[in-house]
């Protein structure tokens, strides 16, 4: 016997909720197995707060100290109240759209089908081979404003498929795994005047990661479909595999 700590994730899942998780990443597995081009057409988006201040992770204030020295000692710190509402989309190629959502916007199905214009606007200039093709498919989550019926109306008047995402799964979402992770990184122990410097500070950091980083995020994606269908759709980070 030995004393084992909680593992903490998402949400405690149905089996229902593991079984959709097991049959959504078999699904796109097969998609990507039975057509090349599948991933580089992909745009997957999300939302996230981006903060003036965002502390430290114990990790990043650790210091080097011989057996005999104290321990260091750091204040507990919170995240500033003054933040911004990032929304981004990217594909293989790297970042293909991004936007602030306007204090005190929320995010309803009216407001959504904006960001969706500007997506085509953005792929329209900066893909014009996905766009004479129309080859590109949008991969977002399970919210409320996505799934709306006028969300969907504007999909199909525009001819844009959407991939399926199962619900609670930030493990599966690129934005949470590799995007917003790797942006706020960079971003941590840092105090910024206003929120205008937070979000130019933010785009030239996503400017910042390479294609070959992108492209890494992708196959990264489909290592984890893999690794939730041998979960059985359980959630499978921080688990010891053999």
């Amino acid at each position: 016997m030995r004393r084992v700590s909680a593992k903490f994730v998402p949400r405690l899942l149905t089996a229902e909720q593991k079984d959709d998780r097991v049959s959504i990443c078999t699904d796109l597995r097969e998609q990507a197995q039975n057509d090349p081009n599948f991933m580089s057409s992909v745009i997957t988006r999300d939302e996230s707060w981006v903060y003036r201040y965002d502390p430290e992770t114990k990790q990043m204030s650790s210091q080097w100290k011989t057996a005999s020295s104290p321990r260091p000692k750091k204040a507990r710190q919170v995240n500033s109240n003054v933040k911004t509402m990032l929304i981004a989309f990217f594909d293989t190629d790297g970042l293909v759209h991004h936007e602030y959502i306007p204090r005190g916007q929320m995010v309803n199905k009216e407001f959504y089908k904006t960001v969706l214009q500007c997506l085509r606007d953005a792929v329209r200039r900066h893909h014009p081979e996905k766009w004479r093709s129309g080859n590109w498919i949008l991969h977002h989550d399970n919210a409320p404003a996505h799934r709306a019926v006028t969300t969907n109306e504007f999909l199909a008047k525009y001819n844009i498929p959407s991939l399926p995402h199962p619900p609670y799964s930030p493990d599966l979402a690129p934005c949470d795994f590799f995007l917003f992770p790797q942006l706020k990184k960079t971003m941590k122990g840092r105090r910024f005047d206003d929120i205008e410097e937070v979000r130019a500070n933010a785009k030239r950091k996503m400017r910042a990661i390479t294609k070959s980083d992108f492209q890494r995020c992708f196959r990264q994606w489909q290592e984890r479909w893999n690794k939730c269908i041998q979960a059985q759709g359980h959630y499978f980070e921080g688990d010891k595999t053999n």
